[in-house]
This record gives C-alpha cells, sequence and structure tokens, in this order.
C-alpha cells in the first residue's frame, strides 16, 4: 500500500482537486479538469499501478462498477491487437466470464463524450461506494446517447485473469478514464483507435 508519504496516484490527483475546488464527477467543468491532471501522468504504468494501493485489489468484479486488471487472451494468436490492462465496466457475467466495456479502445476525446453518456445512468449521484451504473449490453445496444460503445465491448474469461481487480471508486472514474495506462499488443494505441474509429463509420477522425 501506497505510505502516507507516497500517495497514489489517485489520491494524489483527488488532493490536487479539492485543492482546486474540484469535486469529483459534480460538474463537466471538474470532469474535465480530473481528466486532464490524469492524461499527464506519462510515467506512470499498469504494473506500477497495481503496486500503489493493494487494499483496491479484490477478487471479483462487480457489475457497473469499474476495475482494471491485468488480462491474457486465450486466443491472443489469432487476435490482430489486444490490451492487457483493460479498463472496464463490466455489463454481462457468465459462467466463464464477464462482458465489460473496456474504455481504452477510444481515443480519448471519443472516451470523454461515452463517458458522458454513462453518467445518465448511475444508480445515485453521491459516487461513493454505493454508486455504479445501472448498465447491461441491451441498454447500451438500445440507447442513441451510446453509439460509441460498439468498439469496446469485449469477452473475457475469468482463467485468464491474470491479477486481482483494481477497483476503482466512483469519484476516480474521469482520473482512469484518461490515465495512460493501455497495454496494447501488436499494434499501437493509435493503431487501435484507427480501427476504432472505422468500426464507428469515423474513420480520419480522432
Amino acid at each position: 500500500m501506497a505510505s502516507r508519504q507516497e500517495k497514489s496516484t489517485f489520491d494524489k490527483i483527488l488532493l490536487q482537486g479539492i485543492r482546486a475546488g474540484q469535486i469529483p464527477a459534480r460538474t463537466e467543468e471538474a470532469r474535465q479538469w480530473f481528466r486532464e491532471k490524469a492524461r499527464k501522468e506519462t510515467s506512470l504504468t499498469d504494473a506500477k499501478l497495481i503496486r500503489e494501493d493493494t487494499s483496491r485489489l479484490q477478487d471479483k468484479s462487480v457489475i457497473g462498477k469499474m476495475f482494471f486488471y491485468m488480462y491474457d487472451p486465450k486466443t491472443k494468436v489469432s487476435l490482430p491487437h489486444y490490451d492487457m490492462f483493460p479498463l472496464i465496466f463490466p455489463i454481462e457475467r457468465y459462467k466463464d466470464g464477464f462482458l465489460g466495456l473496456n474504455c481504452h479502445y477510444l481515443p480519448l476525446p471519443l472516451r470523454a463524450k461515452l463517458m458522458d453518456a454513462l453518467y445518465t445512468i448511475t444508480n445515485n449521484e453521491r459516487f461513493d461506494e454505493s454508486t455504479k451504473l445501472q448498465i447491461s449490453y441491451s441498454i447500451l445496444k438500445n440507447a442513441s446517447q451510446f453509439s460509441l460503445f460498439t468498439p469496446c465491448v469485449k469477452r473475457y474469461l475469468t482463467s485468464h485473469v491474470r491479477s486481482r481487480f483494481i477497483a476503482v471508486h466512483p469519484s476516480e472514474w474521469d482520473i482512469a478514464l484518461f490515465l495512460p495506462v493501455a497495454n496494447f499488443q501488436k499494434q499501437s494505441e493509435k493503431e487501435v483507435w484507427a480501427e476504432s474509429l472505422r468500426k464507428l463509420g469515423m474513420s480520419g477522425k480522432k
């Protein structure tokens, strides 16, 4: 766990926000402030994030909550690319795993736009431990406001999860959203984003 002298990345950015008068998730201005602060954490890695605060680690994910974790796909040989450190909202659960919304598959402006839409389906506006998305694949598919979700939906096998789940508190969603910790294999982040844009019929946009 991070010591009192060495705050975790989340704690550090939240404290900066409090000092700047920004209340997480409450306003569009606050969301953008936390996202931009997170984007500048360029020295952060997936391994470092896991080590920073072990109190976040848990054995199971929860539908509608946000998590990071290490993942090694079963079909990685045939996949054109994959993210070894997904940032997901689980949206459906199966016997052998779950369906998740991996935000890393969108470039930052579209990622922010999708997250803004997802904020409209939280079960409350307290942004505390009780807050989660009231989400399912059907909800995403049937509402135009979530149209950017398509490239982000991925199936994950529990047996191929390679770490415990790193829980992201609802007050930290915007920080996690922009942390530069995606770990794409076989293709660069920009190549993955370009493919996502093609799937959305938005080729050439950023």
